[in-house]
């Protein structure tokens, strides 16, 4: 295994770090603008209502995206491990 082979596996793995994240991170981010909006509509600053939709989209995202995200990251790590034996030896 060379530099490249390691700085591409490198590359890989945060092109698929930044995969997994961002479903789970755009839930947040949309269900944070919408409370935000509701709050500034209302006047309404409670800290449970911003944190409580957060957490119930990130939840939400990890039950609709959790089954891909990880057979994606199953894949990826079983690639790794498979280009491991030559670095073995």
């Amino acid at each position: 295994m060379t530099e490249r082979d390691v700085l591409d596996i490198a590359r890989q793995c945060l092109a698929l770090t930044l995969q997994l994240s961002l479903p789970v991170l755009l839930f947040g981010l949309v269900a944070g603008v919408v409370v935000s909006i509701f709050q500034a509509v209302t006047s309404i600053q409670e800290f449970t209502l911003t944190f409580v939709p957060k957490l119930l989209a990130v939840i939400l995202a990890l039950a609709i995206f959790g089954p891909w995200m990880l057979s994606l990251a199953v894949n990826f790590t079983v690639r790794v491990f498979t280009h491991m034996p030559p670095v073995t030896h």
